[in-house]
């Protein structure tokens, strides 16, 4: 299948995010022991944030919020599940009379430590699309099948950037001086969005040379980006369709150490088969950064901010897809399987029949 496929079909459905068309099933990180000082709650929530879920238990406990651990934030408007954990001892018994009409407690038990923020491996995701008629059916088929054979970009989704998708801009003017912000949480988290902003904003361009190389000559495409004659030398025989540039950062997937591309031959065979994939900068302190020609297009997009940096992928590859039509509703229903930190809506962009751009997963 080309790998231009999914940006020449434009597929026209409905998804309008809610407990009974958005379902997010938190996977764990590990198993629990079964034994310990502290409480594993699995929690089944809907029409609320994790920290109103957390706010609730909370209060119903007579306990601060900081005391309850919870590895990821999940959405709002869906029908989600995860773990939290909070000390056994005076909760546990406590716990068992907690009622809330938009919070279940699906069962308990204990562990040893707390739970923390990066404490799970992924997320499960059920979605239904609505009012895919006729074709739209067969296109949506062929498009899931280029997304489960090549992946999709890794963008940090709108939600990111609050209600109006614009509270990067206050980050921004933290990072320059122009905005004070005393309180610390408050501050920490706009330039957590200005840096997911700038990430976006390079991966949007990367993929940008992406698309340009599929259609034009590395020549061609060094002139048009202003890059050094040679520079992009051996970057269009690449099979997959995120090019990998020399100086890039990889990362082994789906978790592991970040290393310096050596070989674009052999690095992107070894994309090719998930065993790794390239990075993309989310700026700051004390965090690597890539060298060479990636340098030249990365640097545009490395700001100084007063937050640790890190390195986050720039690809994802998506699993266990399944999908069903139900004819009579013309709905699309479909599942799969999303390493952490990553979107659904990455791949709803694709399904849709494009790439995400900055600012369509900005605004959107």
């Amino acid at each position: 299948m080309n790998l231009l496929y999914p940006l020449n079909v434009k597929n026209k459905f409905v998804f309008n995010p809610s407990p009974r068309d958005f379902i997010v099933d938190e996977i764990p990180l590990y198993e629990f022991s079964g034994k310990g000082e502290h409480l594993v709650v699995h929690i089944r929530k809907k029409d609320m944030t994790t920290w109103e879920m957390i706010g609730a238990i909370a209060r119903y406990l007579g306990i601060k919020n900081r005391d309850i651990g919870y590895a990821g934030l999940k959405d709002k408007n869906a029908m989600t599940m995860q773990y939290i954990s909070l000390l056994a001892k005076g909760n546990e018994e406590r716990l068992k009379t907690f009622k809330h009409d938009k919070i279940k407690i699906l069962g308990t038990q204990r562990h040893n430590n707390k739970i923390r923020v990066g404490h799970l491996k992924g997320n499960h995701f059920k979605i239904r699309l609505k009012k895919v008629l006729g074709i739209q059916r067969d296109k949506l088929d062929s498009v899931l099948k280029w997304i489960k054979e090549h992946g999709v970009p890794n963008y940090f989704g709108n939600q990111r950037f609050g209600t109006d998708g614009n509270n990067w801009e206050d980050g921004r003017a933290i990072a320059k001086g122009t905005l004070k912000m005393r309180n610390r949480k408050t501050k920490s988290f706009l330039l957590n969005a200005y840096q997911s902003y700038l990430f976006n904003s390079w991966l949007s361009k990367r993929i940008e040379l992406s698309l340009l190389l599929q259609e034009f000559s590395e020549g061609d495409a060094e002139k048009i980006f202003d890059l050094p004659e040679g520079s992009l030398k051996g970057t269009k025989e690449q099979k997959q369709f995120f090019k990998l540039l020399k100086g890039d950062l990889m990362m082994h997937y789906p978790y592991g150490r970040v290393f310096e591309l050596e070989s674009l031959v052999e690095e992107s065979k070894r994309f090719v088969e998930r065993d790794i994939a390239p990075t993309g900068l989310l700026s700051g302190k004390r965090v690597s950064r890539v060298t060479s020609i990636a340098r030249e297009l990365e640097k545009n997009y490395d700001e100084e901010i007063g937050e640790n940096g890190a390195r986050r992928y720039a690809w994802i590859f998506v699993e266990s897809i399944k999908s069903t039509y139900v004819a009579e509703k013309a709905q699309y229903e479909l599942s799969f399987y999303l390493p952490k930190g990553s979107y659904a809506t990455n791949v709803l962009d694709i399904l849709r029949g494009g790439y995400a751009t900055t600012s369509s997963v900005v605004t959107s």
